[in-house]
C-alpha cells in the first residue's frame, strides 16, 4: 500500500503554512500527526497533490492557562493532553477522553488539532470540546478568527474551516467550581474507535441542585453532537433515577447512529442512552467530592 505521488513542503511558521494552503488550494492537505491521513493516503482513498507538514512549527505545540481558559496549540500531542498536570487539574474531562484515543503510540503522534480538524464522528475529542463549549482558532489569508465548537463540526469529516485556513489553537474554559465530569465509551477492543461515547459535565449547587448540565456524544451521528433536551431534563429535575431515565430517552430520540459490521444502529442508539446515564452518575459523584 503506497500513496499516490505528491509534492512535500515543511513550513517553519504558521504564516508560511497558510501561504502554501492559499497557493495550492484544494490540492493541499495538512499533515500533523498523520494517524488518520497517512492510512487514507496509503489506501489511496485520498490523493492530495501537495502535503504541508506542520511538524516543524514549534509555535503550534503548547498548553497554556490564560484567564480561566486553557489554550492548546493545534500541534499538541494527545499523550501530552492526557498526562499534562494543567489539563488534568483544570479540564479533567479532556484528559480522561484523550487517554482513550487509540493506543499509546497513536497518542504520541496524534495531535489535538489534527483530530479536531479531521472531525471523525467517532472521535472522542470533538465531543469533549462540544461539551466544554470550546472555541477553535483558525488562521487564514484574511487573518485570525474564532469559531464556536457548536458551529465548527458541520458534517461527516467536514468542518467550518475555510479555504486556506489552518487550525492553530483550541481554547476551552476551565471547569467551573462545584462541577464534575466524566467520559465513558464502548468499543469492541481497547484502542478501537468508539461504537458510542458520552461526555458529561454537571454543576452541583446547594441542596443537591443540578445547576448546569452539558451532554455530548460521539459515534452516533455524522458529527459529534450535543443533546440539549437531555441537558434540560437533568437541570429541571436534578440527578434522580427518573431524570436519568428521561435524559436517556431524549438521547435515544436525538441520535441518528450508523449501522455497520461493528454494531447496528439500534445497538448504538440504546448504548448512547446507557452511557449518558453512567457518565452522569459518575460526574455527579465527582462533583459531590469536589473533584472536577
Amino acid at each position: 500500500m503506497k500513496p499516490a505521488p505528491f509534492e512535500y513542503f515543511d513550513p517553519r511558521t504558521p504564516q508560511e503554512a497558510v501561504g502554501l494552503l492559499q497557493q495550492h488550494g484544494e490540492d493541499a492537505k495538512i499533515l500533523a500527526g498523520g494517524q488518520s491521513l497517512v492510512p487514507l493516503m496509503n489506501m489511496r482513498l485520498v490523493r492530495p497533490a501537495v502535503l504541508v507538514d506542520i511538524n516543524r512549527i514549534p509555535a503550534l505545540a503548547y498548553v497554556r492557562a490564560v484567564d480561566h481558559t486553557l489554550a492548546l496549540g493545534a500541534l499538541t500531542r494527545l499523550h501530552e493532553v492526557a498526562t499534562s498536570a494543567a489539563v488534568r487539574t483544570t479540564l479533567p474531562l479532556l484528559a480522561e477522553a484523550a487517554a482513550l484515543v487509540g493506543h499509546l503510540a497513536i497518542r504520541h503522534r496524534g495531535t489535538v488539532g489534527g483530530t479536531v480538524a479531521h472531525a471523525d464522528p467517532a472521535s472522542e475529542i470533538p465531543a469533549v470540546i462540544l461539551a466544554l463549549e470550546g472555541d477553535l482558532i483558525a488562521r487564514g489569508p484574511s487573518g485570525q478568527r474564532s469559531i464556536k465548537a457548536r458551529d465548527f463540526f458541520v458534517g461527516l469529516l467536514s468542518t467550518a474551516l475555510g479555504p486556506g485556513e489552518l487550525l492553530t489553537e483550541v481554547r476551552i474554559p476551565t471547569a467551573p467550581a462545584g462541577s464534575g465530569s466524566a467520559f465513558v465509551e464502548v468499543s469492541r477492543r481497547d484502542g478501537d474507535f468508539a461504537l458510542a461515547g458520552a461526555a458529561v459535565l454537571l454543576g452541583r449547587g446547594e441542596g443537591n441542585r443540578c445547576t448546569m448540565a452539558r451532554i455530548a456524544l460521539c459515534g452516533v451521528g455524522a458529527t459529534a453532537l450535543r443533546v440539549p433536551e437531555a441537558e434540560r431534563a437533568l437541570e429541571a429535575q436534578g440527578i434522580t433515577d427518573q431524570a436519568l431515565r428521561d435524559a436517556a430517552r431524549q438521547v435515544e430520540r436525538a441520535v441518528d447512529p450508523p449501522g455497520d459490521v461493528h454494531a447496528s444502529a439500534e445497538y448504538r442508539r440504546h448504548v448512547a442512552g446507557v452511557l449518558v446515564t453512567r457518565a452522569a452518575k459518575e460526574a455527579w459523584q465527582r462533583a459531590s467530592q469536589g473533584t472536577p
